[in-house]
């Protein structure tokens, strides 16, 4: 799928799971359910960390342009290194090592180690560099061009700045989930790892499937490219995409925060 449409994915999902916790009977603090969905829409973005010509690679300029390049040749050495007999031959790193379930799992644990060991500094690292994502990919008509970079990552150093202040606040869910004393911020990586699945699955129904579960081989394939059936698999940017799913994550994203909210 293309950068919109997985932003709103994870934002979508997000707001599911706290509308599963409001049913479960622990209500998410609104600004938990803020910013895990800023975060998780931004998070989704992340596995194409691979490709150059993604939206992550020119949201922070030469420095995410840099790291593109890194992740994609790391990616494309991994997948050639163990690929089995039945994995076709690559010219790239694209949908191999950061589409898949260990990747997630990993990203999400980083972030939670940061966010616990660096204290204030680190999850304000952590909210901006989502934060950016997020308006990139949920305001992608009014942040084309590279004219835009600058008050993107102003906006998102302002939200950052604020929503920590708010976050900081007895009551208001930095020790959401993990109470003990020290574990402030470690849920931070839940949305991480949640962006980075529904990334995954997104992708799994276009036509060229994602091979989520690596490094588990399937037959002969260990990058066995998950998806459900090829007739009802759909490209990247076509109509499914944007007449029929992206208004979908939009009813689905609102009807899950007015649960949260306890709304509805």
């Amino acid at each position: 799928m293309m950068g919109p449409a997985h932003s709103l994915s994870g934002a979508a999902a997000w707001l599911g799971v706290g509308a599963a916790a409001a049913a479960a009977g622990h209500t998410m603090p609104w600004p938990v359910l803020l910013v895990g969905a800023l975060i998780c829409a931004g998070a989704a973005l992340a596995p194409d960390l691979d490709h150059k010509a993604a939206t992550i690679s020119r949201a922070f300029g030469p420095l995410s342009r840099g790291l593109c390049e890194i992740v994609d040749k790391l990616s494309y050495a991994i997948y050639k290194g163990t690929k089995k007999q039945g994995d076709p031959r690559r010219s790239g790193g694209h949908r191999t090592l950061t589409h898949t379930w260990l990747w997630a799992v990993l990203i999400g644990a980083g972030t939670s180690v940061v966010a616990i060991t660096g204290e204030r500094w680190a999850v304000l690292a952590i909210l901006f560099v989502h934060m950016v994502l997020a308006i990139e990919g949920l305001l992608w008509r009014a942040t084309r061009g590279s004219s835009s970079d600058v008050l993107v990552w102003l906006l998102a150093a302002t939200s950052a700045w604020i929503l920590a202040g708010v976050l900081d606040k007895p009551g208001n869910g930095s020790d959401w989930l993990f109470t003990a004393p020290g574990q402030e911020y470690l849920w931070l990586g839940l949305p991480v790892v949640l962006g980075a699945l529904v990334h995954d699955i997104g992708d799994a129904l276009t036509v060229s499937g994602c091979p989520i579960l690596w490094p588990i081989p399937v037959g002969r394939k260990r990058w066995y490219p998950v998806g459900p059936p090829k007739a009802m698999r759909f490209r990247a940017g076509s109509w499914v995409e944007l007449k029929v799913l992206m208004p979908a994550f939009m009813l689905l994203g609102g009807v899950g925060c007015a649960a949260a909210l306890n709304v509805i």
